[in-house]
């Protein structure tokens, strides 16, 4: 999951080959309300909110279908981005209800991208690359230990 950054999304197909990508919404909605005349953003917001809260498949596609009649005339570009991005950002709809608030989003990985840059910070110049590399690699070895013990998914539910 990211934003839609294409340099990201074409270097995470060669290593992760036949597993689905997912635009993130959060950043779908900010790009769509950056498209948006201010005097709509309110009504985007709460029209595609719904979308991203529905409980299955067809009912974000009939919030999709009010928010494009709503908007086509109002905010044709905000309805074009809604258009290019919805199925992207919606691959999470197929897994259990349950987990999709922690599979639609990218806080962990913003949190865990924060936490590296706050410690880089207090280094502020490293002698070498490697020490950039060592204090990294640390950081990302205590997330993986912290995330290995937890179980808050149930792999078998995905299958």
């Amino acid at each position: 999951m990211s934003d839609r950054h294409a340099g990201l999304v074409e270097a995470a197909r060669k290593p992760f080959q036949g597993v689905a990508w997912q635009r993130c919404p959060v950043h779908l909605m900010r790009n769509l309300l950056s498209h948006t005349p201010s005097r709509h953003r309110a009504e985007v917001a709460a029209l595609a909110k719904r979308i991203f809260q529905a409980h299955d498949s067809a009912e974000a596609r009939t919030h999709r279908a009010a928010f494009v009649t709503r908007l086509a005339k109002s905010a044709p570009q905000t309805v074009a981005g809604l258009e290019a991005g919805f199925e992207d950002a919606w691959s999470v709809i197929v897994r259990p209800e349950k987990y999709r608030k922690r599979l639609r989003t990218t806080h962990r990985q913003e949190r865990l991208n924060e936490e590296i840059r706050r410690r880089e910070r207090v280094i502020r110049i490293f002698p070498n690359p490697e020490s950039a590399l060592r204090l990294v690699g640390s950081l990302l070895a205590e997330q993986n230990e912290a995330w290995a013990g937890r179980h808050d998914l149930d792999r078998d539910e995905f299958h």
